[in-house]
């Protein structure tokens, strides 16, 4: 008999700790270049890899045998809530070391079609 309370209470206990679990602190956990607005906007046609790289940042991915593309990743994985994950692409095209093409989540200025004076 005392064998059964005592199994009743700890499987009680269990099951209302399994409650408890949402009270666990979890963090954020921010991946790879994150990239706003304003960086976006001050990229032009023309620009040569450093240049861009001085304004976007060192691309996460860039190909080891082909280095005319980049890709810049940021992934947010949120510790509270999968609703607030964020997860943005932004991919930057060069030829002959200079930028010809950028495409991705951010919508491109209108000034990045006039290209820079060297």
């Amino acid at each position: 008999m005392v064998k059964n309370l005592i199994s009743v209470v700890i499987f009680t206990s269990l099951i209302a700790l399994s409650g408890c679990s949402s009270w666990v602190y979890r963090i954020d956990i921010p991946q790879g270049n994150f990239l706003d607005r304003r960086g976006i906007e001050k990229l032009q046609l023309g620009m040569t890899k450093e240049q861009v790289k001085f304004v976007l940042g060192t691309p996460v991915i860039s190909d080891a045998f082909k280095d005319d593309t980049w890709n810049y990743v940021y992934i947010l994985n949120s510790g509270k809530s999968k609703k607030l994950d964020k997860d943005k692409r932004f991919i930057v095209k060069f030829t002959d070391g200079i930028l010809t093409d950028a495409s991705g989540d951010f919508d491109l200025p209108e000034s990045f079609n006039t290209p820079i004076e060297n």
